[in-house]
């Protein structure tokens, strides 16, 4: 099979919707709008989707194709950006469903219908893209929220002044064709996610190349236009898998009482870290052969229970406690593993928030490295004679232990994707004292 290429006429189209600013979705109005679907309102997901997705394809794709410092022509982003050029051309040419003509009048005029809730903005819009960007970001005017898009750009209606239902229609008038279309385009979205599964590695691996590329005199941190990107990438690329990921739940799953999608209005935080703590112990005793790990002290209301992703959490509390546990382990040695002192990980309420503190002993983070922390494909790992790229390989196979330099940044950008009003996330490492201990926040 041919690799894909962006002919000339594709890359028309790529600039055409890059122009258009992408909407902003909150948890709020997912859960909302996923609750007591029907084939109308999977419809309707399907072709706002359908929209959406295209948009914010194209923008990576023109992304991409201009970053500085030539890292645009390496193998491994050229590979990057063919994925997603291939999945904005496939769903720019995904025909729509043949619909009766009552459907399409009820689809389009949302009478009596009431409209989602506006959107809460995202705070770190504004870093990532700056104060008046296309990216989802909303500012008040005369006439309530209205995206903020540059001049000359394109307008689009907000997601709550939007109608998302198919009202006062039994579920045995949709025709076969609308339920082949949604079976369709879902499937549609899982090849897609699918595709992307392997973004995270093989942007890294081109900026590996680039480094590599600028030979050894040159210095080997990575530009903050660079980050920055990075940055902007990585949360764009969040938000289009997690919009995947609900339309795809929500037309394969089952009904559940506590769950729309791949949201559960009822995380329970104690399991959730439960098991994050049990599969970084795993990989941990895994990584360095040991019988039985440092131990995992946990302190939390078994009740505790928030409205997320749970997927979500548990990724963020996996990442930190796989830093802790390695560096317990190789400041006292696998041959103690008897006496290895405890990880503490205590989760406390608040009326706005809720706050999971993890502590170690494990030596704490030089103060010189604090400020590189946050920056991708920096560790404190030693690393081999291949450096970065043998744990990029191992990475494809298993989580690794350490080593790869995007936890941190990863987690940062998944803890921010979705505020929520009732309870908010972030992740800060609060203090850390020099070879003594670490104190992480979420």
């Amino acid at each position: 099979m041919a690799p894909f290429r962006i002919t000339p006429q594709l890359w028309d189209k790529i600039h055409h919707f890059a122009a258009f600013p992408q909407t902003g979705v909150s948890l709020q109005q997912m859960v909302l709008f996923g609750q007591n679907s029907t084939p109308g309102t999977l419809l309707k997901g399907s072709q706002f989707l359908a929209e959406e997705l295209p948009i914010r394809l194209a923008q990576r794709v023109k992304e991409l194709d201009t970053l500085p410092h030539n890292l645009s022509t390496m193998p491994s982003i050229n590979v990057v950006k063919n994925w997603y050029a291939q999945s904005f051309e496939e769903l720019i040419t995904c025909p729509p469903p043949p619909l009766p003509t009552n459907l399409l009048t009820a689809a389009s005029s949302g009478s009596g219908v009431p409209p989602l809730p506006e959107a809460t903005p995202n705070p770190i819009n504004r870093k990532l893209y700056g104060p008046a960007s296309t990216y989802g970001m909303a500012t008040t005017g005369v006439d309530g929220p209205t995206p903020s898009v540059p001049s000359g750009s394109r307008m689009r209606i907000p997601m709550e002044k939007r109608f998302y239902s198919l009202p006062n229609i039994p579920t045995s008038s949709f025709p076969p064709e609308l339920h082949a279309y949604n079976k369709k385009f879902t499937k549609m979205l899982e090849n897609i996610k699918h595709r992307h599964d392997p973004t995270v590695t093989t942007v890294a691996q081109g900026v590996l190349e680039w480094k590599q590329n600028r030979g050894k005199t040159a210095t080997q941190e990575t530009p903050r236009e660079i980050q920055d990107w990075l940055d902007r990438f990585y949360m764009s690329r969040i938000g289009i898998r997690f919009l995947i990921g609900q339309h795809v739940a929500l037309n394969t799953l089952e009904p559940h009482e506590d769950w729309v999608g791949i949201i559960c209005t009822k995380s329970n935080v104690h399991d959730i870290v439960t098991e994050a703590i049990e599969n970084a112990r795993f990989v941990c005793e895994d990584h360095y052969a040991l019988f039985r790990g440092p131990p995992v002290q946990l302190i939390c209301p078994k009740e505790l229970s928030f409205p997320y992703v749970p997927g979500h959490l548990s990724h963020i509390v996996f990442e930190l406690l796989k830093n802790s546990l390695r560096a317990v382990v190789e400041r006292y040695g696998t041959s103690n593993e008897a006496t290895l002192p405890p990880i503490k990980v205590v989760v406390i309420e608040g009326k706005e928030d809720i706050t999971i503190k993890i502590s170690d002993e494990g030596g704490g983070i030089p103060r010189s490295a604090i400020p590189l922390i946050w920056t991708y494909m920096y560790t404190t790992m030693e690393l081999g004679s291949k450096g970065v790229a043998e744990n990029l390989r191992d990475s494809d196979f298993k989580a690794p232990m350490a080593g790869f330099g995007y936890g941190l940044p990863l987690s940062r950008l998944v803890s921010a994707s979705y505020p929520s009003p009732d309870q908010a996330i972030g992740l800060t490492v609060l203090h850390s004292t020099p070879d003594i201990s670490e104190e992480t926040f979420v």
